[in-house]
Formats: structure tokens, sequence, C-alpha cells
């Protein structure tokens, strides 16, 4: 693996662990999930396979931020809004 792809799947490692702060299902749920994931592919040589991972890493770190972004706008609707 070249120093490139190292540094930004520890960058995308950092980023992942601190998102899962928040996650739903609790901090330590994530945090087992994502560091079985990173375990796994671990081994793994092949650039194109690791630019794929990294690509799949952070279109999910685009999916955890829509998430919270929609939990943000849906208790500010709560709060501002009536359901009647």
């Amino acid at each position: 693996m070249s120093s490139s792809s190292r540094s930004r799947v520890l960058d995308l490692y950092k980023r992942l662990q601190y998102l899962g702060r928040e996650y739903p299902g609790g901090p330590e749920k994530f945090r087992q999930k994502c560091y079985n994931a990173f375990k796994r592919q671990s081994g793994e040589t092949d650039p194109e396979k690791i630019q794929r991972a990294i690509n799949l890493g952070e279109y999910v770190v685009k999916e955890i931020q829509a998430l919270y972004s929609l939990r943000k706008y849906r208790a500010m609707k709560k709060r501002y809004y009536d359901d009647k």
C-alpha cells in the first residue's frame, strides 16, 4: 500500500470514528462495526480494490452526515410546526 493510500485510509477511519459518536445504535456498536470492517480489509494489497474500498467508505461518511442532517431537520420541524 502506498503512503498516500495509507494516509487516506487512516483519515477515513478517523472521520468514521468521529461521526460514530452520535450514531443511533450507540457509539460503541458503531466503533466495533467500523473496526471489524477495516480489519477485514487490512490484508488487501491490490491498489484498485483499496481505491474501491476508500470510495465506499467516503460514501458511508456522506450517508451518515445525511442521516444526522435529517435528524436535525426533523427535530427542528417538530419544534416549530404542529402536527394537526
